[in-house]
């Protein structure tokens, strides 16, 4: 992998009269530049800094949250988030490589999403995963919630990865829900867990086969007609057959599939 070039030093913080400013240098690996801007992509980044700063708290004021990092080395030794950086170090950071997210287990877990994913909720769901989502959660609560679980928390909002008490999440780059999912898939390497039609899409409950007699007086009289197959949602008792919406989440998994590589890289 090449080595981040050099920038120009970048002063983060104000200078204090009355105090001696620190100064280290950053790097940052591969996607974790993603959350870099464009002058700093790829760069040793030199930051100064006042008193005793952990290496989180640093790293997060660049603007890369803990919960994307899997390996810190300072000065060539590992270190935790807790580590005081002192003056003159050199600190590179790693994203989590296949290994680090297989241990993760993430389709064990189980997921939860903020208020922005919606959509990516229901085709996780469709896709067998457990995902909690609410439109109306609050970042206190979600943070709770993946604390309490140990879910991983999936979000677009990068502040919100940053609260110490999140110990398992992922920043979502794409807006695009379909893609969303892609990125997913791959991410946690979910191919080969992928166990359609398990899971309410509208309620994230388990779904259970019942007879068509016990749900006959909810159906519309062509499903009556035609189908006899059926799936019951455990929480809200929603129902699910296989109607032509059926064939058409089919060739979504599918595309899905076929767009998704089976592993992350290996590092």
């Amino acid at each position: 992998m090449a080595q981040p070039k050099h920038a120009s030093p970048a002063i983060e913080q104000e200078r204090a009269p009355d105090r001696q400013l620190k100064q280290a240098t950053f790097s940052f690996h591969a996607e974790l530049n993603d959350f870099l801007p464009e002058r700093r992509k790829n760069l040793a980044i030199s930051l100064a800094f006042n008193g005793n700063q952990s290496v989180k708290h640093l790293i997060e004021s660049l603007g890369v949250p803990h919960t994307e990092l899997e390996r810190i080395l300072v000065n060539r030794s590992r270190v935790d988030l807790s580590y005081l950086v002192q003056d003159g170090d050199a600190i590179a950071a790693y994203p989590p490589g296949k290994k680090a997210l297989e241990s993760l287990r993430a389709a064990d877990r189980g997921f939860l999403l903020d208020n922005h994913l919606g959509r990516l909720a229901v085709y996780l769901r469709m896709l067998g995963f457990d995902c909690l989502y609410r439109n109306d959660y609050q970042d206190a609560e979600l943070a709770q919630l993946a604390t309490r679980h140990e879910r991983v928390l999936l979000t677009r909002d990068v502040r919100l990865l940053m609260r110490s008490a999140i110990q398992h999440g992922y920043w979502v780059r794409s807006k695009v829900p379909r893609q969303q999912l892609i990125e997913v898939v791959r991410r946690f390497n979910l191919k080969q867990k992928i166990a359609p039609f398990q899971r309410c899409m509208r309620c994230n409950g388990v779904l259970q086969a019942v007879s068509k007699q016990v749900v006959l007086e909810r159906l519309e009289p062509l499903t009556k007609k035609y189908f006899n197959e059926f799936r019951r949602c455990l929480e809200c008792s929603q129902v699910y057959w296989k109607g032509s919406h059926y064939q058409r989440m089919l060739r979504f998994i599918q595309q899905t599939l076929e767009e998704s590589p089976g592993n992350t890289s290996d590092e």
